[in-house]
């Protein structure tokens, strides 16, 4: 049994009966002693009947007292005025009872009489003890409301603090689950593409490019697959993996794919989610390249400004308006995730804008905090 003074003290406090005995026979025998000091020993009264008759009175004021419990509680649920009435008619009445009984007993045990007379003497101080009594209960009784409802208050707050926690890590998985969705499908069209690029080339007997692509996808994968899209990786990394993904795509496209790289040196150390940049080259190639007889041009460009870091990828469109297919009102699925990608790793402090270029099509420019990879 643990016998820490803390614990013991809790321990009581959660013991109703037991805390109301311990406090009304320490009050009372604290009354008798008090007694015994002020009025005992200044008038000389050390006899043993007057000693004797000390003690009684506080047993008898033990008894009496303790009904004042069992009405106070009876009364706890009524109004206040109704309260009020109910509780100091029953003192009154009690310390009356108890001022009779103690001077029945002390005439009892003592050889003094005519006593009756100043009767008032000893029913003023027995009002004034069971005054005090009941403000102490009262007292006890809101203190303990007081804690309990604290104490509810804490278990209450505790258990939101739990909630919120929990939601929170739930939100976690939730986008944890959510980014690896948006992985899945930013990589399928590519990857198909180039196998049937490869199975083309092979068919024309062109084994030496369908080697050299083999060996391209086949980094261009490790990479990928090396990399956590719900992280951020530098930004030169990105560009190396972009690189890759490119050089299959000039296989594919020939002299109709031109790339332009404007990349500013100072933000190369930049970090950004993985793989951010792949599909909207994905996408520019789609539109710009893959549906113009001529081919087309894909610039891809970053630059740092006031902290933070903007990515661009521009094209040269098309000439038979499909170009109209990637205006803002009708973005496609790979735009959508990135911007949700984006809106879960950085809120609202980066954003996706679409836009004409200047190189006569469509521009895609991406911005986030410049956040420094460690050396």
């Amino acid at each position: 049994m643990d016998r820490r003074p803390g614990i013991y003290f809790t321990s009581i406090l959660e013991n109703q009966n037991r805390l109301f005995w311990l406090l009304q026979l320490s009050g009372w025998f604290a009354l008798s002693l008090l007694t015994y000091v002020s009025l005992t020993l200044p008038y000389d009264q050390v006899q043993l009947q007057y000693v004797l008759h000390n003690i009684f009175q506080s047993c008898v004021g033990v008894a009496v007292s303790t009904p004042l419990r069992y009405v106070s509680r009876a009364a706890w649920e009524m109004k206040l005025w109704r309260r009020l009435v109910t509780v100091i008619t029953a003192t009154l009445l009690l310390a009356l009872i108890w001022s009779v009984l103690r001077l029945a007993m002390f005439l009892l045990l003592t050889d003094e009489t005519g006593l009756w007379a100043d009767f008032g003497g000893w029913f003023y101080p027995s009002i004034f003890v069971f005054m005090c009594w009941i403000a102490l209960y009262h007292g006890i009784k809101f203190y303990q409301l007081f804690e309990m409802q604290r104490a509810n208050l804490l278990k209450l707050e505790s258990h939101q603090r739990a909630e919120s926690l929990r939601t929170v890590s739930l939100e976690h998985a939730a986008k944890e689950a959510q980014l690896t969705l948006l992985r899945y499908q930013l990589n399928p069209h590519f990857l198909f593409n180039t196998l049937n690029s490869v199975a083309a080339l092979i068919d024309t007997d062109n084994r030496s490019k369908a080697k050299y692509m083999l060996i391209s996808l086949s980094q261009f994968l490790r990479y990928s697959l090396r990399s956590d899209i719900s992280k951020n990786y530098r930004l030169s990394d990105e560009i190396d993996a972009i690189e890759q993904y490119l050089n299959i795509e000039q296989i594919r496209f020939a002299d109709r794919l031109r790339v332009e790289k404007q990349v500013d040196p100072y933000s190369l150390d930049c970090k950004i989610p993985g793989f951010i940049l792949q599909p909207l080259i994905e996408n520019a190639i789609k539109y710009a390249v893959a549906r113009e007889p001529s081919g087309g041009a894909i610039r891809v460009s970053s630059l740092v400004e006031g902290g933070r870091l903007r990515l661009s990828v521009a094209d040269t469109g098309t000439s038979n308006g499909v170009a109209e297919e990637r205006s803002p009102s009708g973005e496609g699925v790979g735009l959508n995730n990135i911007r949700e990608r984006l809106a879960t790793i950085f809120g609202s402090e980066a954003a996706l804008e679409i836009g004409a270029s200047d190189l006569g099509g469509w521009s895609v420019e991406i911005t986030m905090p410049c956040e420094k990879a460690e050396s």
